[in-house]
């Protein structure tokens, strides 16, 4: 049973509890990423991620690591395009411990200046092994193209200039103003009684005050653009973008069993054409990133430059088939059944379903049960899945972003075009 509870603050609670489990996994959801920056605060929100393991009025930050490690717990946070998660795995007779820590954290951390100079250096560090990675920088780079002028294309770690300008004046005024109960969500999963729970949560939360900021959703207009970036890399590296949808359209679903079928697993077309057919790459796979408005679909692949055109043939054939509908109903089956058991499979985790029910309550302000999730999916029909095709692939206008050594192998953007045969924008 999954339970909601609002606090006179405005805060939301949401609690699953599953008796059969000796654990209990919590974790406070702020409405808060990259996404609600700006071009001066972009990388903000990833950075107080960091500082809140940086030390407490009561807790050093070894302090905060042996404690998690005294009780067996585990003790993590990430931060998205959307949101900002602190989250804690411990056993289930830890639960207050539990408890005790992530309050500390959240409302002691002391934002030391000298601890923040060193976590400059720190992220800053993680920025540039980040861009040591030809994956991760084509990924980066094809939402920074297709989101030109919004919020969503700016990289959830930020920039260095940016990083270099962090202070804590303005790093606390961001998390005053961010960082609210009407903007915050408390979920738990597990062994637990909920009563007790409750009523922990009230002596550390209760008192808390802020203002309710209203965020607004921004209509997200897409572009199309095609981006190379040369680097000294022996394979080229390659993410092709198109549209993609909200995690409300009612085609989400459908979404995810089309991945599945064309790109999103080993029994998948690409994999099984471009890697064990032809073996024109090593890694190739494909990708749904969805926001509360919008969203993207994206192709990635790594190959040798030379291999490039022959490629991109195979993944127009394979899109071009499926717009025809070329897909079987064995296909079609085998990928609802693998996307619904990996759904079921993933519900035995206390982690995976606090992640689901605070991340659903914070984006979407609704509780979904498992049993709607699987009769979604049920539900999908074959002409279900024709129809994201079309939509994804309307006019065949995508974006492209790709690293590779492009001097060297003759990698020019008219090739890159020419080889995919879709439309761009100049």
């Amino acid at each position: 049973m999954i339970n909601k509870f609002t606090f006179n603050n405005g805060l939301r609670v949401i609690t699953e509890k599953i008796d059969y489990v000796k654990s209990v996994s919590i974790g406070i959801w702020v409405k808060v990423g990259s996404s609600n920056e700006n071009i001066n605060t972009n990388g903000m929100s990833h950075f107080i991620e960091h500082m809140l393991f940086k030390g407490t009025k009561d807790k050093k930050a070894n302090e905060i690591a042996e404690f998690i490690d005294n009780i067996g717990g585990q003790l993590n946070a990430f931060t998205s395009k959307e949101c900002t998660c602190y989250y804690v795995k411990v056993l289930d007779e830890n639960i207050d411990e539990a408890i005790d820590l992530l309050s500390d954290m959240f409302f002691n951390s002391l934002f030391d200046e000298s601890d923040i100079e060193k976590e400059k250096s720190v992220v800053c560090e993680e920025i540039k092994m980040y861009e040591d990675s030809p994956e991760d920088v084509v990924h980066e780079r094809l939402s920074k193209i297709m989101f030109e002028g919004s919020s969503l294309s700016y990289p959830i770690l930020g920039t260095i200039d940016n990083i270099n300008t962090f202070n804590k004046s303005n790093i606390t005024k961001y998390k005053h103003e961010n960082y609210t109960p009407f903007n915050t969500v408390i979920a738990a999963a597990g062994n637990f009684d909920e009563k007790e729970f409750i009523n922990k949560l009230k002596v550390k939360f209760d008192s808390w005050k802020g203002i309710d900021k209203k965020q607004e959703s921004k209509e997200i207009e897409y572009k199309h653009n095609v981006e190379g970036i040369n680097k000294d890399l022996e394979q080229l590296h390659i993410c092709i973008g198109s549209k993609g949808i909200g995690r409300h359209n009612k085609l989400y679903y459908p979404l995810l069993v089309f991945n599945n079928i064309y790109g999103g697993t080993m029994s998948s077309r690409l994999f099984q054409e471009l890697r064990e057919n032809k073996g024109l790459v090593y890694t190739v796979y494909s990708y749904v990133s969805s926001y509360s408005n919008c969203g993207l679909f994206a192709t990635y692949a790594a190959l040798m430059p030379n291999y490039i055109e022959k490629a991109l043939e195979v993944i127009k054939k394979e899109i071009q088939g499926i717009k025809n509908g070329n897909i079987s109903k064995k296909e079609f089956e085998r990928a609802k059944q693998q996307i619904k058991g990996n759904y079921i499979l993933g519900l035995e985790s206390t982690s995976s379903r606090m992640t689901a029910i605070g991340r659903r309550e914070l984006i979407y302000d609704e509780i979904i049960y498992p049993d709607q999730i699987i009769d979604k999916i049920n539900r999908i029909t074959y002409d279900d899945v024709i129809k994201v095709v079309e939509t994804l692939f309307d006019n065949n206008c995508y974006s492209v972003a790709y690293a590779g050594n492009l001097n060297k192998h003759n990698i020019t953007k008219d090739k890159i075009i020419n080889s995919l045969g879709g439309k761009y924008a100049d």
